[in-house]
Order: structure tokens, then C-alpha cells, then sequence
């Protein structure tokens, strides 16, 4: 689980649970139950293909569900997957290319799409968001989010208020697609396809990559690597193809307040009718 960096990795829970000694105990050794009944050191061995999650997903099958669905799971699952993918293969070989601990990293979200009919995926939304925080404390340095639109806005002008200081200091809204703030901090090459504005610059090979796409030298790694680890897996045990049930930790009280203040929010845009004379704007930072 620590890769190597044990004092960084206690760390990392203090600073979840504000140097509170007694509750980043609780948290680790709830995290390292969590992995032990999930058995989430051995999630490569449950070759699926993986899915990109920093998007507004549009999939209805797999996310307008009322309840939280096979599907539903399925998503969880291959979200795991990146953040193990992420902790053994990403971050280590960063540490090493330069030199340093490398720990965390920076994640753009994409709002491009989002509806109403988004009061669905809440449920999917909120068991990751709770994997994260529970599990993967402090793994996140800073959370962009591009793209946003009058019911983003509205939303998070509501739940602001209720996200806890440290947590809010992460959270970057940026003017349209990003593109100019990231570009500071980020090489062109490495923006995503939705941060690009139209008639900017292509990439090296002459096309802009979809990073959604499954055909994306990221996902491309990503899934070999599940492949590779599940041969290695099954000489020891059979290896267990598609999703199994992952359980998800119950939800903080104040992370459960601010789900239910997103329903209401999104209930009260839908019954107000806003969302037709006002889906065009943008969010004003």
C-alpha cells in the first residue's frame, strides 16, 4: 500500500483527518480493512477495460440508474483500478525520473455536458468521490475543473459553503476550457482534447487525442498492465475476469449533507425550468 514510503503515506492520513493522531488511526486501519475485504491488492486480477472517469459521463445505461447497479460497479471497480495504477506505476515512476518523492497529482474535470439528467449519477459520484477520501487520502494536489456551465455554477455556489476549508482550497474553477491557466503549469502537449480551444495548435502527430478514448496511449498502459498482472495472478489463483462487488465505505456525515444538497439543487433547477434559457452561459469564476 505504501510503496516503499511508509512515514509519507501516515502522513498523508494526518493531513485527511487535520494531525488528529487518534482519527487518522481510525482511517488507516479502516482503509486497510477496506482492502483486505475487497481485496484490492489483487483488483488487477479482474482484467476489465478500463474507463476514464474525469469526464462528465454520458452513458445512460451505466449511470442513469436509481440504485447502484452491476454497472454501476463496474465503473467503481475500473476507477479503483486507475488509483492503484496511479499509487504502483505512475507516481513511482515519476519519484524516479526526478529525483523525489512524487506523491500526488493534478486533475482536470471536464463539465463539458452536463444535465440535469447528471441527478443520476449522483449516487456513482459520491461512492467514488467516498473511495477517494477514505482510502486515498490526500492524493489529489489540486482539482480543476473546465467547462463549466450555469448548472455547475449554481451547484457549487449552493455547496461551497459546506466543503471543508482544505478541501476547498483545491478546487480551481477556471474560465472556459482552462486552456490559458494550465498552460502555466502544464505543457501544451500534455492538455487534455477538451482544453484546447478551436483552431489551436495540433499535437506532434498533426491530431488532437480524445482522451476518453480507450484507443489512448494512457488507457492502452493502463489496460496492458492489467493484463500483465493478471498472467502473473493466476499461477497462484484463478483469475477472476469482469467486476466483482466493491463496498463502499459509509459516507461522512457532512459528505452526505453535501449529496443531498446537490439533489435538492438539481430537483430545484428542474423545477424552475432554468435550465432552458440559461444552459448556454458559463461560469464566471
Amino acid at each position: 500500500m505504501h510503496q516503499g514510503n511508509p512515514t509519507e503515506t501516515l502522513v498523508r492520513f494526518l493531513k485527511a483527518r487535520d494531525w488528529n493522531v487518534s482519527k487518522a488511526h481510525k482511517m488507516l486501519i479502516d482503509c486497510l480493512g477496506w482492502r483486505i475485504t475487497n481485496d484490492i491488492d489483487s483488483i488487477f486480477a479482474r482484467p476489465i477495460v478500463p474507463v476514464e472517469l474525469y469526464g462528465v459521463v454520458r452513458d445512460s445505461q451505466l449511470m442513469g440508474l436509481s440504485g447502484f447497479s452491476k454497472e454501476a460497479n463496474y465503473y467503481l471497480q475500473s476507477h479503483i483500478q486507475m488509483n492503484e495504477y496511479r499509487d504502483r506505476v505512475v507516481l513511482p515512476a515519476a519519484s524516479k525520473k526526478y529525483g523525489r518523492y512524487i506523491s500526488t497529482s493534478l486533475k482536470i474535470l471536464d463539465m463539458t455536458g452536463l444535465k440535469l439528467s447528471a441527478l443520476n449519477q449522483i449516487k456513482l459520484m459520491t461512492a467514488m468521490s467516498t473511495v477517494d477520501d477514505l482510502n486515498y487520502p490526500e492524493k489529489t494536489e489540486k482539482y480543476y475543473i473546465v467547462n463549466a456551465s450555469y448548472i455547475f455554477s449554481a451547484c457549487w455556489k449552493v455547496i461551497k459553503p459546506l466543503v471543508q476549508e482544505r478541501a476547498k482550497k483545491k478546487i480551481q474553477v477556471l474560465q472556459g476550457n482552462g486552456r490559458d491557466e494550465l498552460l502555466k503549469i502544464i505543457d501544451y502537449d500534455s492538455l487534455p482534447h477538451f482544453c484546447r480551444k478551436e483552431g489551436s495548435s495540433p499535437s506532434q502527430n498533426g491530431t488532437i487525442e480524445n482522451c476518453f478514448s480507450l484507443d489512448h496511449a494512457f488507457h492502452q498502459m493502463l489496460y496492458n498492465y492489467i493484463k500483465q498482472q493478471a498472467v502473473l495472478m493466476e499461477s497462484v489463483s484463478p483469475v477472476r475476469y469482469g467486476p466483482v462487488h466493491v463496498d463502499v465505505p459509509e459516507l461522512d456525515p457532512e459528505d452526505a449533507k453535501i449529496a443531498e444538497t446537490i439533489e435538492s439543487e438539481f430537483h430545484r433547477l428542474g423545477k424552475n425550468g432554468l435550465i432552458k434559457t440559461l444552459s448556454g452561459l458559463k461560469f464566471d469564476g
